[in-house]
Parts: structure tokens; C-alpha cells; sequence
């Protein structure tokens, strides 16, 4: 088992994936700590929420931006399968669905807030939309994998849709603008 320390980052350098050193303030390097950042925000949502299914939910899907980290730390190269692909965006989308029908219908904006852990899973939207743009940056001076893109937007509309519905499981009125 690896140290928690190797000392190799002093310099302002660290390595991807394959062992390339890239400096620490890379695009491909803040994308992974913005996704990072995200994932520990979930982790703290989690902390504050009660319900079991949700909870269960939130640590798949903080699996996954393990998975999304992975292949942003990787570097392309023929043949990469990357481990985000069509069917992780798709069952976002069933999930955006699912939980959406449960809901009252939306007329006005919702103010970020609510329960403790609905509050947090509007931090974690506004987080994953920061890593969306870094994603996105990236993208246009490197490759990276396409899906990625899809994936991370999907996530936030989930994690806009998962805050409204720990506020709703609380019954706790949303506060709306407009």
C-alpha cells in the first residue's frame, strides 16, 4: 500500500493516469478537482439525508464520478474504452424521470435550500454545473470522452431533481421566485 505522501507534488507537478506529468493546474487536472469537490458536496448531502433509497442512490452515483474522474485522468490513445458510455446517461435520465413524476409540477424558479440535505444537493447541482464548464473547457483543447459531457449535465438536472425531492419526502414547501 501506497504512503499518503510521495512527495512527488512539491514542485506543482502530478501524473495522470498512463504517467505523464502534467502541472497541477492543468485543465484535464481542475476538471478532476472539480469533480472531486462535487463527489465530497454528495458526500456531505448524504451525511443529512435520512431517506435509505436516496442515500443508496447518492453513493452510486458518487461511484460514477470515480468512474467519470478516471477517464478524465486518462489520457486518450487508440483503443481507450472509457467507463462512462451511453448507459450511464440513459438511466440518469430514467432517474430524472422517475423522481420528477413524483413531484408537484414546476411554475417558478425554486430558491436553492430546504432540509439540510436538500440545501446540500443544490450545492452539489451548482458544483457539478462549475465542473460541467471545466469539462467543457477541456474538451475544446483536448480530447476527452464525449460522454462525459452528457453525463455531467444530466447529473445536475438529477441533482436538481433529487433536492426537490428530499424537501418533498420532509415536507418541506419549496421558497420560488417569480
Amino acid at each position: 500500500m501506497m504512503g499518503i505522501y510521495t512527495r512527488a507534488g512539491d514542485s506543482g507537478m502530478t501524473k495522470l493516469s498512463r504517467g505523464r506529468l502534467v502541472p497541477k493546474d492543468s485543465l484535464r487536472i481542475q476538471a478532476c478537482g472539480d469533480l472531486d469537490e462535487l463527489n465530497s458536496v454528495i458526500g456531505v448531502a448524504i451525511a443529512f439525508i435520512q431517506d435509505e433509497v436516496l442515500q443508496q442512490l447518492l453513493i452510486q452515483l458518487q461511484c460514477e464520478l470515480f468512474e467519470l474522474c478516471a477517464d478524465i485522468a486518462s489520457e486518450p490513445s487508440d483503443g481507450t474504452k472509457y467507463r462512462i458510455d451511453e448507459s450511464h446517461t440513459a438511466m440518469l435520465e430514467e432517474l430524472i424521470d422517475s423522481f420528477e413524476a413524483r413531484l408537484p409540477k414546476l411554475s417558478k424558479f425554486v430558491l436553492p435550500g430546504g432540509t439540510k440535505g436538500a440545501a446540500l444537493l443544490h450545492l452539489a447541482r451548482a458544483v457539478c454545473r462549475r465542473a460541467e464548464r471545466s469539462l467543457v473547457h477541456l474538451s475544446r483543447s483536448e480530447q476527452i470522452n464525449k460522454e462525459a459531457l452528457k453525463y455531467i449535465n444530466r447529473l445536475s438536472d438529477l441533482l436538481f431533481v433529487l433536492a426537490r425531492y428530499a424537501n418533498h419526502i420532509a415536507n418541506e414547501a419549496e421558497k420560488t421566485w417569480g
